[in-house]
């Protein structure tokens, strides 16, 4: 159930997997659909929008170095606590037992998605009810729950080939649009990879659900700092379909910084980082 207040949650322990990336487990139970986001809060530096990387009794928040907020949150130590509102937003669509699902990721946009990847079995692309899942970041220091999800099947790439195919998701999901008879693609990751996955799997008349990021000041539709043109993806999405984006000009294109000030993705993700 949505709680608007912060309910304080103790911090069980810490997981370091890079450099710019913690883990946060939780004490208690927290749950939500896989791509639905909360509002963590710490007093004195603000609330910011994360979705669970793990949930059910044992539910943590797999965070990146990036700001003020997550500077804060990487001093966070077992024992402390912080506050929590939420679910909010659309997760992504359950599959079905007749589906054949690919999931791509990219970066930490595998956090979101991975609660919905291990309530699934091993990938078998042919058949029915399966999930594959092809993973990409810039080099093997870069990937996330690598030991999580061994013996998955899971198709890893990297920029530079330090580990599994040298190359892009997109170049791998193109090869899978081909020889496998998909019925939709989830993603999340950088917004010029997912633009590229629907474009993809628009060419295939694949069904496609994206989970966008943008800057959320309140999590509930109201302040409209989150706009993607004429969608909210705090209360529409995050997580948005091909019928969706097919109207959504600034997928791909632009996004709205704190000032609201309308800017290039390319520049977006710069300011975020």
């Amino acid at each position: 159930m949505k709680n608007d207040q912060p309910t304080m949650y103790g911090i069980k322990r810490v997981e370091k997997n890079t450099l710019r990336i913690k883990t946060f487990f939780l004490e208690g139970v927290l749950s939500s659909s896989p791509g639905q986001f909360f509002m963590l809060w710490l007093p004195g530096v603000g609330e910011k929008p994360f979705a669970l990387s793990y949930s059910g009794k044992s539910p943590a928040f797999t965070i990146e170095l990036k700001g003020r907020f997550t500077r804060a949150m990487f001093n966070v130590k077992p024992g402390d606590q912080i506050g929590i509102r939420g679910p909010y937003g659309t997760g992504f669509r359950k599959p079905s037992g007749r589906d054949r699902i690919c999931v791509v990721a990219g970066g930490l946009g595998i956090a979101p998605l991975a609660p919905l990847i291990e309530s699934t079995g091993p990938a078998k692309p042919k058949q029915a009810g399966s999930v594959s899942v092809i993973y990409g970041a810039k080099t093997k220091r870069d990937l996330l729950f690598l030991e999580r999800f061994k013996g998955r099947g899971i198709k890893h790439c990297t920029d530079d080939g330090s580990f599994g195919f040298r190359g892009y998701t997109t170049d791998m999901l193109k090869t899978m649009l081909d020889v496998n008879d998909i019925s939709a693609v989830y993603t999340c990751g950088p917004e010029v990879m997912m633009k590229k996955v629907f474009e993809l799997c628009e060419m295939k008349s694949v069904r496609c659900y994206a989970s966008l990021e943008r800057y959320m000041g309140c999590g509930m539709g109201i302040c409209g700092s989150c706009a993607c043109g004429d969608r909210l993806v705090c209360k529409d999405g995050p997580v948005f379909s091909s019928e969706q984006l097919k109207g959504m000009h600034d997928f791909g294109r632009y996004a709205l910084l704190r000032s609201g000030k309308k800017v290039g993705i390319k520049s977006f993700f710069e300011w975020r980082s």
